[in-house]
Protein backbone atom coordinates (compact mmCIF):
# COMPACT_ATOMS: atom_id res chain seq x y z
CA UNK A 1 0.00 0.00 0.00
CA UNK A 2 1.44 3.35 -1.01
CA UNK A 3 1.75 6.34 1.28
CA UNK A 4 -1.00 8.08 -0.67
CA UNK A 5 -3.37 5.12 -0.26
CA UNK A 6 -2.63 4.99 3.47
CA UNK A 7 -3.41 8.70 3.75
CA UNK A 8 -6.70 8.26 1.87
CA UNK A 9 -7.64 5.30 4.06
CA UNK A 10 -6.88 7.26 7.24
CA UNK A 11 -8.93 10.22 5.96
CA UNK A 12 -11.85 7.93 5.15
CA UNK A 13 -11.74 6.40 8.64
CA UNK A 14 -11.77 9.85 10.26
CA UNK A 15 -14.67 10.94 8.05
CA UNK A 16 -16.71 7.85 8.96
CA UNK A 17 -16.02 8.33 12.67
CA UNK A 18 -17.20 11.95 12.45
CA UNK A 19 -20.46 10.82 10.85
CA UNK A 20 -21.35 8.44 13.68
CA UNK A 21 -24.97 8.85 14.81
CA UNK A 22 -24.74 6.99 18.11
CA UNK A 23 -25.92 9.05 21.08
CA UNK A 24 -23.10 9.96 23.43
CA UNK A 25 -24.16 9.14 26.97
CA UNK A 26 -21.13 11.01 28.27
CA UNK A 27 -22.23 14.28 26.67
CA UNK A 28 -24.34 15.01 29.73
CA UNK A 29 -21.10 16.05 31.47
CA UNK A 30 -21.50 19.67 30.36
CA UNK A 31 -24.95 19.67 31.96
CA UNK A 32 -23.90 18.06 35.26
CA UNK A 33 -25.45 19.92 38.18
CA UNK A 34 -28.01 21.72 35.98
CA UNK A 35 -31.34 22.10 37.79
CA UNK A 36 -34.78 23.16 36.65
CA UNK A 37 -38.16 23.43 38.38
CA UNK A 38 -41.52 22.99 36.70
CA UNK A 39 -44.24 20.48 35.91
CA UNK A 40 -43.81 16.83 35.02
CA UNK A 41 -46.30 14.69 33.13
CA UNK A 42 -46.14 11.08 31.95
CA UNK A 43 -46.58 9.22 28.68
CA UNK A 44 -49.97 7.73 27.92
CA UNK A 45 -50.10 3.94 27.66
CA UNK A 46 -50.78 4.17 23.91
CA UNK A 47 -47.11 5.15 23.35
CA UNK A 48 -45.77 1.85 24.77
CA UNK A 49 -43.34 0.30 22.23
CA UNK A 50 -43.51 3.36 19.92
CA UNK A 51 -40.19 4.81 18.79
CA UNK A 52 -38.74 7.71 20.73
CA UNK A 53 -36.63 10.50 19.22
CA UNK A 54 -33.49 8.54 20.13
CA UNK A 55 -34.73 5.60 18.06
CA UNK A 56 -35.36 3.23 20.94
CA UNK A 57 -38.89 2.08 21.78
CA UNK A 58 -40.68 3.70 24.72
CA UNK A 59 -41.11 1.22 27.55
CA UNK A 60 -43.62 2.31 30.18
CA UNK A 61 -41.93 0.10 32.81
CA UNK A 62 -38.46 1.66 32.34
CA UNK A 63 -37.27 4.82 34.09
CA UNK A 64 -36.94 7.08 31.06
CA UNK A 65 -37.97 10.61 30.15
CA UNK A 66 -38.34 13.22 27.43
CA UNK A 67 -36.72 16.64 27.74
CA UNK A 68 -36.47 19.47 25.23
CA UNK A 69 -32.70 20.06 25.53
CA UNK A 70 -30.86 17.53 27.66
CA UNK A 71 -28.74 15.07 25.66
CA UNK A 72 -29.89 11.52 25.08
CA UNK A 73 -28.43 9.29 27.75
CA UNK A 74 -28.32 12.01 30.41
CA UNK A 75 -29.22 10.73 33.88
CA UNK A 76 -31.59 13.03 35.72
CA UNK A 77 -32.87 12.96 39.31
CA UNK A 78 -36.53 14.03 39.34
CA UNK A 79 -37.88 15.06 42.76
CA UNK A 80 -41.56 15.58 43.54
CA UNK A 81 -41.63 18.85 45.48
CA UNK A 82 -44.84 17.90 47.35
CA UNK A 83 -43.53 14.68 48.95
CA UNK A 84 -39.74 14.83 48.38
CA UNK A 85 -39.75 11.43 46.61
CA UNK A 86 -37.25 11.13 43.77
CA UNK A 87 -36.42 8.84 40.88
CA UNK A 88 -33.47 8.71 38.48
CA UNK A 89 -34.39 8.59 34.79
CA UNK A 90 -32.46 8.42 31.52
CA UNK A 91 -33.36 10.91 28.78
CA UNK A 92 -34.21 9.09 25.54
CA UNK A 93 -36.84 11.33 23.92
CA UNK A 94 -37.76 14.91 23.07
CA UNK A 95 -41.02 16.66 23.76
CA UNK A 96 -43.15 19.53 22.61
CA UNK A 97 -44.39 20.61 26.01
CA UNK A 98 -47.04 23.16 26.97
CA UNK A 99 -45.78 26.16 28.93
CA UNK A 100 -44.50 25.26 32.41
CA UNK A 101 -44.01 21.57 31.65
CA UNK A 102 -40.33 20.63 31.70
CA UNK A 103 -40.18 16.83 31.54
CA UNK A 104 -42.32 13.90 30.43
CA UNK A 105 -41.71 10.75 32.46
CA UNK A 106 -42.38 7.10 31.75
CA UNK A 107 -45.37 5.79 33.65
CA UNK A 108 -43.10 3.78 35.97
CA UNK A 109 -40.96 6.81 36.83
CA UNK A 110 -44.00 9.03 37.43
CA UNK A 111 -45.62 6.35 39.62
CA UNK A 112 -42.46 6.11 41.74
CA UNK A 113 -42.79 9.74 42.86
CA UNK A 114 -46.49 10.55 42.48
CA UNK A 115 -49.99 9.34 41.72
CA UNK A 116 -50.61 9.02 37.96
CA UNK A 117 -54.23 10.08 38.54
CA UNK A 118 -52.96 13.59 39.31
CA UNK A 119 -51.60 13.85 35.75
CA UNK A 120 -49.09 16.60 36.60
CA UNK A 121 -46.74 17.14 39.51
CA UNK A 122 -44.37 19.97 40.40
CA UNK A 123 -40.79 18.72 40.27
CA UNK A 124 -37.18 19.74 40.43
CA UNK A 125 -34.80 18.02 38.02
CA UNK A 126 -31.04 17.73 38.47
CA UNK A 127 -28.63 16.32 35.89
CA UNK A 128 -26.32 13.78 37.51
Amino acid sequence: MTTRQKGLLASLCLLLAACSSQPDAGSAGNWRGYTQTGLASYYADRYHNKRTASGEPYQRHANTAAHMELPFGALVRVTNLANDKSVVVRVNDRGNFPRGRIIDLSKAAFSAIGNPRSGLIKVRIEVL
